[in-house]
């Protein structure tokens, strides 16, 4: 059942809920045009109540999408890879600083973009970062006939799930989140990590702007618990792996053309699933900058 958003003259607005996780529909509004401060209220509101929100049928150049996304924050700008590991992340067409081609397109034999093929783990944007971004804006082109669906996991229900002995256990500990731009393989952690993108993050973090706890963890990137030995990390990782992989946590959003999506990387963790890789799929992404994050 969708509901009409009626802040300060946002009265075209509605709000649709898409699962009892999180994730909901907003229409009304066209992204393409300028937006007042009335309008940009309406959807941080309602963004800070679904943590995923999604936009239909929108028709967005690259300009319109980073003037939409500069209203909440300062745009990111994409993380360069080392060189050895440039290959998986750069593609000959990523010309903008703040924009991603999330894509397999290939001209020539070279990848346009990065992150194309197959399925992807359940991750956080940036979390090996020691200011995460904060925001996630994608915006779909071209997609195949089926497949590549994003799923998206509520981690304040993920949080709420942890057994209170193992939130007293975990109190106060960080944890290691480490970037080898795989999409479906865990880095390592227990060897020399000094060439490879990395930061330390509490396991459980407070959400500047909601106040609510929320588990900051994911199966791809996070690969230890500081103060714990590797067995004990693992096996505990283990546990918070699959509490924020629940399906009854889960919002999965099967893509349309001209679908505009973005999420708060603070309280959810994201994944993508397969798709038939002869099949062009190409999806743009830009960011918010974050902040660092405290328990």
């Amino acid at each position: 059942m969708q509901e009409a958003i009626d802040i300060q003259g946002a009265r075209d607005l509605w709000v649709r809920p898409l699962s009892p996780a999180c994730g909901a529909e907003l229409g009304g509004i066209d992204l393409s045009r300028p937006l007042a401060a009335h309008e940009v209220r309406a959807i941080k509101d309602a963004w800070n109540e679904h943590i995923v929100l999604v936009f239909r049928g929108q028709k967005l150049s690259q300009d319109d999408q980073l003037r939409f996304a500069a209203y909440f924050g300062d745009l990111g700008s994409r993380k360069k890879a080392p060189e050895p590991l440039r290959a998986r992340a750069e593609g000959i067409r990523q010309d903008h600083e703040k924009v991603l081609l999330v894509t397999n397109i290939k001209v020539d034999g070279n990848p346009i973009g990065a992150f194309g093929d197959g399925e992807f783990w359940f991750h956080i944007d940036s979390g090996y970062a020691p200011r995460p971004y904060k925001y996630t804006f994608l915006y779909a082109l071209e997609l195949p006939s089926r497949g590549g669906n994003t799923k998206f996991s509520n981690m304040y229900m993920a949080y709420d799930a942890v057994p209170a002995e193992l939130k007293e256990k975990l109190k106060g500990k960080k944890a290691l989140h480490i970037h080898e731009y795989n999409r479906a393989k865990q880095a390592k952690s227990w060897g020399d990590i000094s060439g490879i993108p990395h930061h330390a993050h509490p396991v459980f973090v407070t959400h500047p702007d909601t106040g609510r706890k929320t588990l900051f963890v994911d199966r791809l990137m996070t690969t230890r618990i500081e103060g714990l030995d590797e067995t004990e990390s693992d096996a505990i990782l283990n546990t918070l792996y699959e509490l924020g992989e629940r399906p009854d946590f889960i919002y999965e959003h099967v893509w349309q053309l001209g679908d505009f999506v973005m999420w708060d990387n603070r309280c959810t963790i994201h994944a993508r699933t397969d798709f038939p890789k002869e099949e062009r799929r190409l999806l743009r992404r830009c960011t918010v900058e974050g902040e660092p994050l405290y328990e």
